[in-house]
């Protein structure tokens, strides 16, 4: 048995197709099917049905292919290992990033970032919090970059900066003529809300204490993008609760529309998270300084009139 053998069975699992897996392993298929051959005399198990289109594991062979995804992952862990202690900068960084971040966040650093590190590959995936926390902990991706705390034992976070909520009003709302909003004062069939998943739907829920059974607009609409939630609003009226870098991209037209929450401003904290056991401090090190450097020092400098949801 071999790590070659572990990485074959795993493609075969992934494409479900023995030319596929090879071309992915950039061998030929009568070597690929060989090598998986000798694995199951070894183990004296059949590790797929071949009998079936696509293959598929057999009941045995799903226990050795998870396992084996497991001993790949650690194996990897060892070049990781040696590339930390030799300051070695390069390899692969994954980072899963929420929906509510990514759109203003990525464009400020990436460019940066690869420019600076070209020798990391920056492998970047858009994920809800949930799923960002259950990559972590699988070891999937290396960094997560969210906006809600990781009450798990195994997963370290770091602050990185703080967020303000402004309210986006339709001018045909009563609120419009207010100057400050209290959050008792959002009437809930008039807020337009990201879809359930979202940890930025549950801040603003939380905010304006807002129950499932809370009478809501007749036409029911849920978004993954605040962009569309502001066309809603300008469209359709009503009004719906920006973090504060989207309001910095909003253009001069739509500023008019922003009102501030009356002190103390609701905001959120976002942080980057690592699994405790990761073996890529320096990479990720990196990866934080840089995002530090381009954050406007607004969002650094948490001001006393703020209140962290």
């Amino acid at each position: 048995m071999n790590i070659q053998q572990l990485e074959y069975i795993v493609a075969v699992d992934q494409h479900r197709h023995f030319v596929q897996a090879a071309d992915q392993c950039c061998v030929t298929q009568p070597t690929l099917s060989m090598m998986i051959k000798k694995l199951e005399d070894e183990l004296n198990v059949k590790i797929f049905d071949r009998t079936k289109q696509p293959i598929v594991p057999t009941a045995i062979g799903r226990q050795i292919i998870d396992q084996a995804r497991v001993v790949l992952r650690e194996a990897g862990k060892l070049k990781e290992m040696a590339q930390q202690y030799n300051g070695d900068l390069s390899g692969d960084l994954r980072v899963g990033i929420i929906p509510t971040i990514a759109p203003y966040l990525l464009p400020l650093f990436v460019n940066t970032f690869t420019e600076t590190y070209p020798q990391i590959r920056l492998h970047v995936y858009e994920m809800i919090t949930e799923k960002i926390l259950s990559e972590l902990k699988h070891g999937n991706i290396d960094v997560g970059l969210m906006a809600t705390t990781a009450d798990d034992s195994s997963l370290s976070e770091t602050l990185l900066y703080h967020e303000r909520f402004y309210v986006y009003v339709s001018g045909t709302s009563e609120l419009y003529k207010s100057n400050y909003i209290l959050p008792e004062a959002i009437d809930p069939k008039e807020l337009w809300l990201l879809e359930e998943g979202h940890c930025f739907r549950t801040q603003i829920q939380k905010l304006c204490e807002l129950r499932q059974n809370s009478q809501s607009q007749s036409f029911q609409y849920r978004s993954g993008s605040i962009e569309t939630l502001i066309r809603m609003v300008d469209r359709s009226g009503g009004i719906t609760i920006l973090p504060e870098m989207a309001v910095m991209e909003l253009p001069a037209d739509r500023q008019p529309n922003i009102r501030h929450f009356q002190a103390p401003v609701p905001a959120r904290q976002v942080c980057m998270v690592v699994n405790r056991e990761q073996v890529k401090s320096h990479l990720i090190d990196v990866l934080r300084t840089t995002i530090m450097n381009i954050v406007p020092d607004s969002l650094r400098n948490q001001a006393d009139d703020v209140a962290v949801l």
